[in-house]
């Protein structure tokens, strides 16, 4: 792991292709926030493992493309197209998100979407 904010977000999004839940996890401090803004956040690993469960495990294949990103000292800003398929059915989201990342690790964790495109039906 780097410890550069944007080489550390660059890293975390990449390890998601992986699909393995406990190194995904590796990427946040103990205390660390997540939130998908049309949810509520999840505090600390536990609720974070139980939040990242909802899209790792029935996935067959995750990838994070990152359009555009910016930082400002330990906050890293992202444009992304985050590409799930899951069940056969491909999802393309556009993502913008909003990384605080402290001692190499992100610490929060915001991403600003449209659930209505995770959720709609396969066309």
């Amino acid at each position: 792991m780097t410890s550069q904010p944007e080489d550390v977000v660059k890293e975390f999004c990449a390890v998601w292709a992986r699909r393995d839940m406990d190194e995904i996890l590796t990427w946040f401090t103990d205390d660390a926030i997540y939130h998908n803004i049309p949810m509520s956040p999840a505090v600390g690993l536990d609720a974070i493992r139980t939040l990242v469960g909802m899209f790792v495990p029935p996935s067959e294949s995750i990838e994070f493309e990152i359009l555009r990103i910016a930082s400002a000292g330990d906050v890293v800003f992202t444009e992304r197209v985050d590409r799930f398929l899951m069940g056969g059915r491909k999802i393309e989201l556009p993502v913008a998100g909003v990384f605080e990342v402290r001692d190499g690790k992100i610490a929060a964790w915001r991403d600003y979407f449209d659930m209505q495109m995770f959720m709609q039906p396969a066309q």
